[in-house]
């Protein structure tokens, strides 16, 4: 009889613990899963960010896949069994048994969407729209930075250029354009806003008249460098690599392709990969600064211990060193930009579904 009751008492508890742990099993999982996903699915993507432009570098493909979805199954199924039996009056032939399993299970589905044919050209080649550069800068991003990054040229002055197949110097007006605009943008004497001219929107660049005399003579300057009228206060903003009159900023506006691959060409690579002509060598940059590299990205044999994002291509390691914060602000503004330029949706792409678990 005490054996029995003690049997009891086993099935109880393992009975309890088995609806205890499947009553709490969803609930604890969302705020380690959402962590944990979202720094696997950040980290993945600056690592293929990176690898890209190195890929471009080299004078390889660049492949871009999408996370597209991601879901996670929970199972946990637990069974418990028990027999007993008595034999009498035989002595020592009495016979308990209590039996258990569980079974729990973890599978995650995942979903990618390769960035390929009509999406890839709308995402990857069409130039950035003006008006996604300038709500940046209203945004409160560096209009130096914005414009040396994404832009070709403004109002015909050019940019510097990376790539290999159209590789130029900077225009020497160009960098002084620079610091002027951003002079200005810290004084705040640059709006935005959006004008209905001829039944369409416009986007308008409004330069503020009540300002102090240092902010009106950099002003002044800037109308000056882009040939713009002197007395105006509103500028239209325009894709194309000239204006049509003296009031109108035209941008050039690079592509994400075009970004990355002048962004490519001051990536460190091998010396003896340059000798094998692997790859080209890298370009010398025009100065220091807003001059200079955009974002460093080094080369080494053995893995950095210190990096911020790293990947392994042609037995060497290209990184962006932890510590150097202009370069880690650059890129993720980088990637930040490329989700802008996600337009459409996803019908009719391929995907690629992966179970993860077991």
């Amino acid at each position: 009889m005490i054996r029995k009751r003690h049997v009891s008492s086993l099935v109880m508890v393992v009975l309890l613990a088995l609806l205890t742990g499947c009553a709490t099993l969803g609930p604890g999982t969302i705020a380690r899963d959402r962590f944990d996903y979202t720094t696997s699915v950040a980290d993945s993507w600056k690592r293929q960010m990176l690898l890209n432009i190195v890929k471009i570098r080299y004078g390889d493909a660049p492949i871009f896949l999408d996370v597209a979805s991601i879901i996670n199954q929970y199972s946990l199924e637990g069974e418990l069994n028990a027999s007993f039996g008595w034999q009498f009056p035989t002595a020592g032939s009495n016979n308990q048994r209590v039996g258990g399993s569980g079974r729990y299970y973890d599978r995650p589905t995942i979903t990618y969407t390769p960035l390929t044919g009509e999406k890839f050209a709308r995402n990857l080649m069409t130039p950035v729209a003006p008006a996604t550069v300038m709500s940046l800068i209203e945004g409160g991003y560096p209009i130096d930075l914005v414009f040396r990054i994404l832009v070709h040229s403004v109002n015909g002055i050019q940019n510097q250029f990376g790539g290999s197949a159209r590789m130029r110097k900077a225009d020497p007006e160009f960098y002084t354009l620079l610091e002027k605009l951003r002079q200005n943008q810290t004084a705040g004497n640059v709006a935005l806003r959006v004008k209905k001219t001829e039944d369409r929107a416009a986007l308008v660049m409004v330069f503020r008249k009540r300002v102090d005399k240092e902010t009106e003579e950099t002003a002044k300057e800037i109308r000056r460098i882009l040939g713009l009228k002197e007395s105006g206060g509103e500028f239209r903003v325009v894709y194309g690599s000239a204006p049509s009159n003296d009031e109108e900023i035209a941008l050039l506006t690079r592509s994400i392709i075009e970004i990355l691959s002048d962004i490519s060409s001051t990536v460190e690579v091998p010396e003896e990969h340059v000798a094998e002509k692997r790859v080209p060598p890298t370009k010398e940059p025009e100065g220091e600064g807003i001059k200079g590299p955009m974002i460093r990205i080094f080369c080494s044999k053995a893995k950095p211990g210190d990096d911020f994002a790293a990947v392994p291509y042609r037995d060497r390691w290209f990184w962006i060193d932890d510590r150097d914060y202009q370069s880690k602000k650059l890129f993720s503004f980088l990637m930040f930009v490329m989700t802008l330029t996600e337009t459409g949706g996803k019908e009719g792409a391929p995907i690629v579904t992966i179970s993860a678990g077991g």
